[in-house]
């Protein structure tokens, strides 16, 4: 019998099944709860838009979308969505579903950082940054209801969830620092590594081998 998170029915397919397997191995708890959330407030919100989405697609992009973090995903020489988003697609394509589908999750997961722009594109990228906004930032906080945030809440904990993903991020992207510039997680190593300097655009520009 399929699960069902405060009204939301969870993919129990073959291909949800072996994803969410592979994210409970390689993800701490945190993450797999966080992520589990992310896709139930992601079709609540898209649920609440009257937005279609492929709830399977939905459900890998936010499951996949931390996988950078982990020690058994990430690398150091690109920014961690793309490491997420390269494995979506690499186990997508070991499912069966390629081209414009696995495309659109890869987008989904490389964009979910992205403010704003997302939201502007096919279902299933926007509802994962409604999902990751809703969960992290508390945006779209009271577009889902008391009873609703309660259920997905007793079904996926987030105890201490604030400072507890704040440590996540900062583990999973301090050994590439270069990577953030020009996104937001470069404020997260600005706040908890000691001597970390951001990059500066203007600098980036005024340096730049042009004579003028």
């Amino acid at each position: 019998m399929s699960e069902s998170i405060a009204g939301v029915p969870v993919p129990d397919s073959t291909l949800a099944r072996e994803a969410t397997e592979l994210v409970r191995e390689a993800a701490s708890p945190l993450l797999f709860d966080h992520s589990r959330r992310v896709f139930v407030w992601g079709a609540l919100r898209g649920r609440e838009e009257g937005v279609r989405f492929d709830p399977e697609l939905l459900y890998v992009g936010a499951m996949f979308h931390d996988l950078g973090l982990t020690e058994r995903f990430r690398r150091t020489d690109q920014r961690f969505e793309i490491d997420g988003a390269d494995e979506a697609r690499r186990f997508l394509q070991a499912q069966g579903v390629s081209g414009e589908e696995a495309d659109r999750v890869w987008t989904a997961i490389a964009l979910h950082t992205t403010p704003e722009i997302p939201l502007h594109m096919a279902p299933e990228i926007a509802l994962v940054t409604r999902g990751v906004e809703l969960d992290v930032l508390g945006i779209g906080y009271h577009a889902v209801s008391d009873e609703q945030r309660a259920a997905v809440v007793e079904a996926h904990p987030r105890p201490d969830f604030k400072n507890r993903i704040l440590a996540a991020f900062t583990d999973g992207i301090k050994d590439r620092p270069d990577t953030t510039f020009g996104n937001i997680k470069a404020d997260v190593l600005a706040h908890y590594v000691p001597g970390f300097v951001r990059r500066d655009f203007v600098e980036f520009v005024l340096d730049s081998p042009w004579p003028e």
